[in-house]
């Protein structure tokens, strides 16, 4: 008995093709499921993606008015095609050849093999070829460490560069360089977010006294709890802004004490430094340092200060610079966080900036000013140098 070739309509093929982009079975289920043969949702696949709305024509003839406006439609296609690939390979075009084999084949649903190649500068033997042989030490060993570094950017919120990812990666034991690590995450288009300026946001009360600059940009410290850096800033949600008050210990760059509020007052600073006192029960003879605000020249919040023991200091009139490292913290916190986010309400903000503060930034993230360890590795390190030579 003669097979009998089976013929598909023009439905059929692009309701096949729609159950293969939709569905999480492979292709070779789907075919079994259909009842059609072995390697033909791929290639209607590929030809969607080429012709879009003019594939799988019917057996009539077009005109020619219709064929010459699909043979302009599929030039059309061709040349935008070859202005996306360098958008998407720009990154790959000057990597060794394994990486540009490696982009052609992560993208050959996308794009044509041929115009991949022919974009990236390497042959379509050249590319089979690469397919058909097994991967080199090099190779598998650069695929096993691309995962790891992948899985430490991810777990960082996308915010480590080279130098943490290398850090990070060293502490688990894994042998590499920081130089290679860089060269993978440049291939992979992993960058880590950057930081902006923020402006100030705290008013000066001419009514109130100034304390003189004790500090004077030495952003030193020999031990924790000996200098705090106190500022305020502010994080936009859907139902208005809320104010961050936070205070810095500049020993192990850590946040000591914060508070959040719809309201820029006295009372907001004033919480944030009752939880610094309350969990650093610091010695007299701190300084803590903060820009003129009247937030901070309150009567109520220096009586506080007093009461403690504590020095305070203030920036020069339009000086933030005196207050570098809290300015850097509320830069670090918006560029690495608030910046990626919508808060529809100020609790939703207040929760997201509480998990960043208490649970990645204290605890996990590593600084550099701190030999890239996090402020609470760093004041371990200080406790147990402290306790061997004591």
């Amino acid at each position: 008995m003669t097979k009998t070739r089976k013929n598909y309509t023009r439905e059929f093929k692009l309701e096949a093709v729609r159950l293969l982009e939709t569905s999480s079975k492979s292709a070779s289920q789907i075919e079994r499921d259909l009842g059609i043969g072995s390697g033909c949702l791929g290639r209607w696949k590929r030809e969607f993606a080429a012709e879009g709305e003019h594939a799988f024509p019917s057996h009539g003839r077009l005109t020619p008015d219709q064929e010459h406006v699909r043979q302009l439609e599929r030039e059309n296609k061709i040349l935008r095609q070859e202005r996306d690939i360098p958008k998407k390979s720009s990154r790959h075009l000057l990597a060794p050849k394994p990486m540009r084999f490696q982009f052609i084949k992560d993208q050959r649903d996308e794009f044509p093999v041929t115009l991949m190649c022919k974009v990236s500068n390497v042959s379509p033997s050249g590319y089979y070829a690469w397919r058909k042989r097994p991967p080199s030490v090099r190779e598998m060993a650069n695929r096993e460490l691309v995962e790891k570094i992948e899985i430490v950017y991810n777990d960082n919120y996308g915010v480590y560069g080279s130098p943490r990812i290398y850090r990070d990666l060293k502490d688990q034991g894994v042998a590499c360089s920081e130089n290679r690590i860089a060269r993978l995450m440049r291939l992979r288009g992993l960058q880590a977010k950057q930081s902006k300026r923020f402006k100030v946001t705290t008013k000066r009360n001419r009514a109130h006294p100034v304390a003189p600059n004790l500090l004077k940009r030495d952003f030193e410290a020999d031990r924790p709890d000996q200098k705090w850096l106190a500022d305020i800033t502010y994080i936009a949600t859907l139902e208005g802004w809320l104010y961050l008050a936070a205070v810095l210990d500049l020993y192990a760059r850590r946040i000591v004490g914060w508070a959040m509020s719809d309201r820029m007052t006295s009372d907001l600073t004033i919480a944030a430094l009752e939880m610094a006192l309350l969990q650093r029960q610091p010695e007299a003879g701190l300084i803590h340092h903060s820009d003129q605000g009247s937030q901070y020249t309150d009567q109520s919040y220096q009586a506080l200060l007093k009461d403690h023991g504590i020095r305070p200091s203030m920036n020069g009139v339009g000086t933030w610079y005196d207050n570098a490292p809290m300015e850097s913290f509320f830069g670090t916190l918006k560029s690495e966080r608030v910046y990626h986010l919508v808060y529809h309400t100020r609790d939703e903000a207040k929760t997201d900036v509480f998990f960043y503060i208490e649970s990645f930034y204290n605890r996990r993230r590593r600084h550099s000013a701190l030999d890239y360890l996090s402020p609470e590795a760093y004041e371990q390190l200080f406790c147990q140098q402290a306790l061997t030579f004591a």
